[in-house]
C-alpha cells in the first residue's frame, strides 16, 4: 500500500463555507496538496484574507462570493466555477432551540442551508462531472448528530440526517458515472467559533466524557478525513458516513 500523501494536482475543487473553521482548512490543505482551491462564502472579508493566504501558497485559489440558500446563487457559483472535479458541501449553520420553542423561521433556514443548499449545488456540479466523462468526488460535510439525538439540535439534527441519506442516494445513482459520494462526520470540533460554544468546563465536560479519546477534534482532523474520501486513495468508498468522533458514536448505535 502507498504511502504517499493525497496529491489533487490538476484537481479543481469546489469547497463551500470556506472562509472559517473546517472550510478553511480544507482549502489551505487541497493547495497545499497540489490542488486548485475554489472557495465559496457568504462572508466577502473571510475569502480576501483566506486568498492571501492561498496566494503565498502559489496560484491556486478562486474566490466566490455568494450565499448559496437559493438556486439562482447556485447557479452563479457554478457558472462562476466552471470545470468543477471534486465537490465539498461544507456549509452549515445551528439554531439551537428547543423543540417546543423552536420559530419555524429558523427550522426552515436550517433546512435550507444545510439540505437544501447541498442538494441543489451537487446536482448542478455533478451534472457536469457527469457530461465531462471522467467521474469525480463528492463529501459532505455531516455531524455525529445525524445519528443521535441531542438537546436543543432538533432543526440541526433533523438536516444532518437528511444529508446522510441524500449522500447514500446520491453515491447510489451516480456511481455508474465513476463519481463517489461521502459525507464525513464530526464531533464538536474546536474552531474559533467552537471554542467560543463549548469553551466553558460546565458546557465542555459531560460531552468530552461521552468520547473515548476524552476529546474534541481540531480541524485538521476533519480535513484528512475529508482529503482522503476526495483522493483516489479512497477509490472503492463511496455511501459511506465516517464518523470522525473520537469513538462518540461506538456505544450509542
Amino acid at each position: 500500500m502507498s504511502t504517499q500523501k493525497c496529491s489533487f494536482n490538476g484537481k479543481r475543487v469546489l469547497v463551500t463555507g470556506a472562509g472559517k473553521g473546517i472550510g478553511r482548512q480544507i482549502c489551505i490543505d487541497i493547495a497545499k496538496s497540489g490542488g486548485f482551491v475554489i472557495a465559496v462564502s457568504r462572508t466577502e472579508e473571510d475569502l480576501i484574507s483566506l486568498k492571501k493566504e492561498l496566494d503565498q501558497i502559489g496560484p491556486c485559489c478562486q474566490t466566490i462570493f455568494a450565499d448559496i440558500e437559493d438556486l439562482k446563487s447556485i447557479k452563479m457559483v457554478a457558472e462562476k466555477a466552471g470545470h468543477v472535479d471534486l465537490l465539498v458541501n461544507n456549509a452549515g449553520i445551528a439554531k439551537l432551540q428547543p423543540f417546543l420553542e423552536l420559530p419555524v423561521e429558523d427550522w426552515d433556514k436550517t433546512l435550507n442551508v444545510n439540505l437544501r443548499s447541498v442538494f441543489l449545488l451537487s446536482q448542478v456540479i455533478c451534472k457536469g462531472m457527469v457530461s465531462r466523462g471522467k467521474g469525480g468526488a463528492v463529501v459532505n460535510v455531516s455531524s455525529q448528530a445525524s445519528m443521535i439525538a441531542l438537546d436543543k439540535h432538533v432543526a440541526y439534527c433533523a438536516s444532518k440526517g437528511g444529508l446522510d441519506q441524500l449522500t447514500r442516494c446520491m453515491a447510489l445513482e451516480l456511481g455508474k458515472y465513476n463519481i463517489r459520494v461521502n459525507s464525513v462526520n464530526p464531533t464538536v470540533v474546536l474552531t474559533d467559533m467552537g471554542k467560543r460554544a463549548w469553551s466553558a468546563p460546565s458546557v465542555a465536560e459531560p460531552m468530552i466524557k461521552k468520547i473515548p479519546l476524552g476529546r474534541f477534534a481540531i480541524p485538521e482532523e476533519v480535513s484528512d478525513a475529508i482529503l482522503y474520501l476526495l483522493s483516489d486513495k479512497s477509490s472503492m468508498i463511496s455511501g459511506v458516513t465516517l464518523p470522525v468522533d473520537g469513538g462518540f458514536l461506538a456505544s450509542r448505535l
